[in-house]
């Protein structure tokens, strides 16, 4: 957690949050930026984030303000670790809750050593195609905009790679993975392709952005603790002379 002594925000500095669940990671941002300038009457800080999550995820977003900001495509390029709920036996468009159930499959032959073995084949690099509900660019348009618009779309796949993949828990038809990965893996094709795997359908239910490298999400500011915090800064600052 940060130190009240040694915080510049407009000299540089990188905060862990936790997303609230429906947010978007500019809702994070922008309320961030405008509690810093409101609470220390900061008129200008340049303030982004290093990697999206999707509104139907929590957890930790790194924040970075001032020079900081240019670390930010080093925190993006580091490995991440998930918390993933899925169902089995349905699936959606998005690959997750955002849109309604299209299909429905058999589960009925899925058992908990038939999942862990199926897990396990998906260690190491695999080649993942990107939901078309996504924010990947396309042709100059998020891909999302046109499948909003019915408009289909080929997706290209990319290389990711799946270092640690943890069975948590089997209450079937639903489960509860953990998840470490590379950069740039979509969890909801995760379990797509997953339910595929298993000669079924899934959808992604939950998911938790748990860890950024070493940085953790029990580490983080929830907007509650970092209004405190900086409330706590401005009742302690020096008055000028």
């Amino acid at each position: 957690m940060l130190s009240q002594d040694s915080i510049d925000f407009e000299a540089g500095q990188v905060m862990l949050f936790d997303k609230p669940l429906y947010w978007t990671s500019f809702d994070l941002v922008n309320k961030v930026r405008i509690m810093i300038r409101s609470a220390l009457g900061i008129k200008k800080i340049k303030t982004g984030h290093a990697g999206t999550l999707d509104p139907l995820a929590s957890g930790l977003l790194i924040i970075c303000t001032g020079r900081a900001t240019k670390r930010i495509e080093e925190f993006r390029d580091l490995d991440k670790e998930y918390v993933a709920t899925i169902r089995f036996g349905e699936t959606t468009p998005s690959y997750d809750r955002e849109t309604e159930v299209d299909g429905r499959y058999p589960v009925e032959h899925i058992n908990e050593e038939l999942v862990i073995q199926v897990l396990n084949g998906f260690l190491g690099e695999q080649e993942q195609v990107p939901p078309v509900h996504s924010a990947k660019f396309l042709e100059g348009k998020r891909a999302y905009e046109y499948a909003r618009k019915g408009i289909e779309k080929e997706m290209t796949p990319v290389s990711v790679h799946f270092r640690e993949l943890e069975l948590i828990s089997a209450e079937l038809p639903e489960i509860t993975v953990r998840i470490v990965c590379s950069k740039g893996t979509y969890v909801r094709s995760f379990a797509r392709d997953l339910g595929l795997a298993l000669g079924s359908g899934a959808c992604l239910t939950g998911l938790v952005r748990t860890a950024i490298g070493h940085h953790k999400l029990k580490d983080a500011f929830s907007l509650e603790k970092f209004e405190n915090f900086i409330g706590e800064m401005k009742h302690n600052e020096k008055p000028s002379v």
